[in-house]
């Protein structure tokens, strides 16, 4: 299966990450990650807190600079464009933040419409039919009035998700999507997702450390770990893989590669030092 990923993504990619490097200060992050993201597929990203998923997605959209290597998005090497060239390609981008990063002060009708009024010339009685049917979507059409604090976490993702889509992108971003939902609502944007995913025509990114929720929705997936791609293949058979790494991520087993100590010395040696060292 994973030979088939590879010749679909040869002839029709959309996003390309090759040889990526990239650290904060002296702390390397990203150690040379390769993955491809095929056009209309979801594709997930998969790794514990901290390992660089959300640093891999800044680059992706262009906050952050490589220290070598180079992503690729649409066949522009995203690092290499000037600020015309960056804003160009984002409005070809939708993202859905961890924390929905919605705005406050508007009402869920204004936080879609956002988008549309400060990147088109569309007249208003044609953003609000738009706007409507993107709320429509992900099934909110009734709650275009309400403010985001009367929103419950579902129901805020759900927004979220119809202000992502708003300017009918070519990629998704997901950062976290199912972090700190109940059972229901995690479900519910699951399938929002794929349905979108598979109606629209678009390509989507999952970057999760859920990992049955992500198996579902996703085509294919990559796990991440200490700042490279350690696995990937076909999501439906992931949860029977051999691989040390995935099975221990697949079943949160708390043996394995991934280890739940930071590096330090040997407990043993700083007990006998003393707090003067440490």
């Amino acid at each position: 299966m994973a030979a088939l990923h590879e010749k679909t993504a040869s002839t029709d990619t959309l996003v390309e990450v090759r040889d990526l490097h990239f650290s904060f200060d002296a702390n390397p992050v990203l150690k040379g990650i390769n993955l491809t993201i095929p056009r209309g597929k979801i594709v997930g990203i998969l790794g514990v807190s901290g390992c660089g998923k959300t640093t891999l997605l800044r680059h992706l959209g262009g906050q952050l600079r490589p220290s070598r290597g180079q992503v690729t998005f649409d066949g522009q090497v995203v690092h290499t464009l000037n600020n015309t060239g960056l804003y160009a390609m984002r409005r070809k981008m939708g993202m859905m933040f961890q924390v929905s990063g919605l705005f406050s002060d508007l009402s869920v009708f204004d936080n879609i419409a956002y988008p549309m009024r400060e990147h088109t010339d569309l007249p208003e009685d044609v953003i609000h039919d738009l706007v409507l049917m993107k709320l429509h979507a992900v099934g909110l059409r009734g709650a275009h009035a309400l403010r985001t604090a009367e929103l419950s976490g579902g129901m805020e993702r759900r927004v979220a998700l119809a202000r992502a889509i708003a300017l009918d992108p070519m990629l998704i971003m997901y950062d976290e999507p199912f972090a700190g939902l109940d059972p229901i609502s995690l479900n519910t944007i699951a399938n929002l997702i794929r349905r979108l995913n598979d109606a629209l025509g678009l390509t989507s990114i999952v970057v999760t450390y859920d990992v049955s929720e992500s198996l579902k929705v996703a085509d294919y997936v990559y796990f991440i770990h200490d700042g490279v791609v350690v696995a990937e293949g076909n999501a439906a058979e992931m949860a029977d893989s051999a691989d040390p790494f995935v099975s221990q991520f697949v079943h949160a087993q708390p043996d394995g590669p991934v280890a739940f100590q930071y590096p330090s010395r040997p407990y043993s040696e700083e007990l006998e030092i003393g707090p003067a060292a440490i």
